[in-house]
């Protein structure tokens, strides 16, 4: 079952208390700014689960049971509650009116705006895959497509690019993001990754195919003058080698380990 978006949630959920780490030392489930909240009977979001969250949901029904407007949680993470992290958690409960309300939506769509872009071009099945791998993680993904039909059926979250020059919108990736990939075409392809390529202000630089395509694309680049250190930031073939796989889910899995790696592992 799909979860609803933030919206939904709280505009179904009158009654909320948000359950906010504020902060977090050494080793916790998660980091300082995760939040989630807490209706009567629903939940959305997590702050890492285990005892220490279901102490705060406990907490978080008993103020919406009791009318308590806000409270606060500073928790070890021991023994005593059935947790080894060994770290420590203070956690803000607060009872959302409407102004709470309109600054969760706003603070929300900075952490959005914020979030790595990933373009992926080309809806065929691998990039359908990816594209639902891509959908529930912390990036904004784009698929790009010149056939219409391809992408009226996207996951939730995930943008849809119609292009008649796919290549064009590699302009359009904000420094720090990744292009991947995957079209119907190599010409097309190698159209999309020499724009890419000529840009050093990508995280990833990937395109599906073998060892063959790679020597026909490097090839070609070196006849148009690009550099063997420029092409050599080209991911191609994408997802790796540690699993053979050729089912496009798994590809799609593989490919987003891959990009979480980079465009998160800082």
């Amino acid at each position: 079952m799909t979860s609803p978006s933030l919206p939904d949630f709280l505009t179904g959920h009158p009654e909320l208390v948000l359950v906010d780490v504020r902060e977090a030392k050494g080793s916790t489930p998660r980091e300082a700014g995760a939040y989630m909240l807490v209706a009567p009977a629903a939940l959305w979001g997590t702050i890492g689960g285990g005892q220490m969250e279901l102490l705060a949901i406990e907490r978080a029904r008993t103020m919406l049971a009791e009318g308590d407007t806000e409270g606060e949680i500073d928790l070890p993470l021991g023994p005593e509650i059935g947790q080894c992290c060994g770290g420590r958690v203070v956690i803000d409960l607060k009872r959302l009116r409407d102004e709470e309300r309109r600054q969760l939506l706003a603070r929300e769509e900075t952490a959005r705006k914020a979030l790595p872009q990933v373009f992926v071009f080309g809806a065929g099945h691998v990039g359908l895959a990816l594209a639902a791998a891509l959908a529930p993680l912390p990036v904004a993904t784009t698929v790009v497509e010149t056939r219409p039909k391809a992408i009226e059926n996207l996951p939730r979250g995930v943008a849809g690019r119609l292009a008649a020059l796919p290549e064009a919108l590699v302009a359009e990736i904000a420094p720090g993001g990744a292009a991947v990939i995957l079209t119907h075409d190599h010409a097309l392809d190698f159209l999309i990754a020499r724009e890419a390529l000529a840009r050093d202000d990508l995280a990833y630089v990937g395109m599906i195919g073998s060892a063959t395509k790679r020597a026909t694309f490097e090839s070609a680049m070196r006849r148009e003058g690009f550099a063997s250190q420029r092409l050599a930031r080209l991911v191609l073939p994408i997802g790796g080698d540690a699993v053979r796989d050729k089912r496009p889910s798994v590809i799609a899995a593989m490919v987003a380990a891959e990009l979480i790696a980079v465009l998160l592992g800082k």
